[in-house]
């Protein structure tokens, strides 16, 4: 009786970083969700509307953009307030701007709710949400748990894409809005009840720190000027400008261009937008599994080099896509799909890892701004390739241009120095 007692005692429990990184995982797979509906409606509001594509890109741009600024900004306010009530306030935010585009008679409208309301609530739950939850609950296996969480993107779109793209085509555009309203409401309990902002708040220590190991003091100062301020810091530093370049091309090659217009240029080829949305989708299932690989090998493996191989590779895919198109999902297709769905959204763990190597405990608040390059990159793309197609008829060329800047993304990883990834080198001059 007592040795089974104490083999009781002494059974190892699932620690309490993984039911955090659960909770995290579901709110971010729900933002990923939210922010690509406009993908599914752009031709549904293009045919009821009579708005141009570029009109309605603008909108896409606007969430883009502000989806990348607000990050910093979210970040810094999660050290001030804690996640749980800005993950909260954010699904509220998403829940408000999704419902009232039913109301909408204008594409100023359209621009207020699913440019401003959806890109902030969708913002304070992007990828620096990732990296505050990483850098509080792990030690040991950080870099994986990026991937994990960064992979949730990818989830959000598996599971909405299909479902939005059959709603708005079977039941019209209003009730896909509505029900991303009603599934971000659905997850603010979840948040608020189990999502918890320090491991010293259940008593316990990040996953793999030393017994005792307490959090470092939240930073004095507005939640607002200490975004600034990190800025104003990592602005200096070479290493910055280099992960922010890339990223910005980063975000114009993935959810400006692809996930913005790559089922209205498959509709242009005649094929239906339910097959287009499930081949983005199809993404998704593959980037699952790219991102988590990604994040393995961060730990293992040197972040520069890995980024300069996932840019290189992306580069040459998107410089093939335009002769890919047809109104059917040949084989030759799939093999993109399948191909860019590994490297989507791998670039995300090793951008984590050198911002945290680099600045430390800013990590996570310089990650939001290389993020919110990330999104001026894909603002500006979005719109461009709208106004592209708008005007020649075609995306042929903002494939192109995409493809060229990925191969100058890949230099520009490479060029950050090995020492980087240990302390922040200051920009000459």
């Amino acid at each position: 009786m007592t040795v089974t007692a104490d083999r009781k005692r002494v059974r190892p429990r699932l620690h309490r970083a993984w039911s955090v990184a659960l909770i995290a995982l579901v709110a971010i797979i729900g933002a990923a969700g939210f922010r690509a509906t406009p993908g599914v409606l752009i031709t549904p509001l293009e045919e009821e509307f009579g708005w141009t594509r570029g009109t309605i890109s603008l909108a896409v741009s606007v969430n883009l953009l502000l989806y990348g600024m607000t990050a910093p900004f979210a970040a810094a306010l999660m050290d001030r307030f804690g996640m749980r009530k800005v993950v909260s306030a954010a699904l509220v935010l998403v829940a408000a701007g999704s419902g009232l585009t039913v109301f909408m008679k204008a594409s100023w409208q359209l621009v207020l709710c699913w440019g401003v309301l959806v890109g902030l609530g969708t913002g304070s739950m992007a990828l620096a949400f990732a990296a505050t939850v990483a850098d509080r609950w792990f030690v040991r296996h950080r870099g994986l748990v990026t991937g994990l969480l960064t992979a949730g993107g990818a989830t959000g779109q598996l599971i909405f894409l299909p479902l939005l793209a059959y709603l708005a085509g079977d039941h019209g555009w209003r009730t896909a809005s509505l029900t991303v309203a009603a599934a971000a409401l659905a997850v603010v309990p979840m948040v608020w009840l189990l999502l918890r902002d320090h491991p010293a708040d259940v008593g316990t220590t990040a996953l793999g720190a030393p017994p005792g190991a307490r959090p470092a003091p939240p930073p004095a100062g507005g939640a607002g000027a200490r975004a600034l301020r990190v800025l104003a810091s990592a602005a200096r530093t070479r290493p910055f400008w280099l992960l922010a370049g890339g990223f910005a091309i980063c975000g114009a090659s993935t959810s400006g261009l692809i996930q913005t217009h790559f089922i209205p240029a498959a509709h242009d080829h005649g094929m239906a937008e339910p097959v287009a949305a499930g081949l983005l989708a199809l993404v998704g299932v593959f980037d699952i599994v790219g991102t988590v690989l990604s994040g393995w090998l961060s730990d293992r493996v040197d972040p520069r080099v890995l980024l300069c191989a996932y840019y290189a590779l992306r580069g040459v895919s998107l410089l093939i896509l335009p002769s890919l198109f047809s109104a059917t999902a040949e084989p030759s297709m799939l093999i993109f799909i399948i191909f860019y769905g590994l490297d989507w959204v791998a670039t995300v763990p090793p951008t984590v890892a050198l911002c945290r190597a680099a600045y430390g405990q800013d990590g996570a608040v310089v990650f939001g701004w290389v993020f919110a390059s990330h999104q001026v990159g894909a603002g500006i793309a979005a719109i461009a390739a709208g106004l592209t197609r708008d005007a020649l008829g075609e995306y042929t060329p903002a494939w192109y241009g995409a493809g060229l800047l990925c191969a100058i993304a890949a230099v520009m990883s490479i060029r950050i120095s090995r020492q980087a990834s240990l302390k922040s080198e200051p920009v000459a001059g």
